[in-house]
């Protein structure tokens, strides 16, 4: 499982860097409605869902206040950019000093001392950081069709790549 899940994280992550890039500087501000994340913010969240890999593998438990819990909030793209870049890399790193039985593993996520859910890391980090990744990078491919640029493929070739 352990092999299958560090070649899914490679994977996604690239496909997710693809997308991230192509986010238009200029537009980092937009959104296409005034519930939605920002262009910026959108990217920013993604920075985070690759962020819940390090405690999710590296803590029994998280426990989360939400008066001092801060997101990520990239500045720029360039900035957005460099911290998807090093979050990706420090996962890897992390990922690579597994064996199977982390994987199995109990993990918790408490807010303000409440267990909120516990499940074995390799399930916490599927639902926390690839699921949650792959569906923000969904919203992004919209996002990115809405400002016409060309959106990559993630698993075949877009509309844009036929020609």
């Amino acid at each position: 499982m352990l092999e299958s899940l560090i070649a899914q994280y490679h994977q996604e992550t690239r496909t997710t860097r693809r997308l991230l890039e192509r986010i238009p500087a200029d537009r980092f501000e937009w959104r296409p409605h005034p519930k939605s994340f920002t262009a910026g913010g959108l990217g920013s969240h993604i920075v985070d869902c690759v962020n819940w890999l390090a405690p999710i593998f590296t803590l029994d438990e998280l426990d989360v206040d939400p008066s001092t819990f801060r997101a990520y909030r990239a500045a720029s793209l360039d900035a957005l950019l460099t911290a998807f870049d090093e979050t990706v890399t420090s996962g890897k790193g992390i990922l690579a000093g597994l064996d199977e039985s982390t994987l199995k593993a109990p993990w918790r996520l408490k807010l303000l001392g409440k267990v909120r859910l516990e499940r074995p890391r390799a399930e916490a980090f599927r639902d926390f950081t690839l699921s949650h990744m792959i569906h923000h990078r969904g919203q992004l491919s919209v996002y990115l069709r809405l400002l016409e640029v060309p959106v990559p493929g993630a698993y075949g070739p877009t509309a844009d790549e036929r020609g």
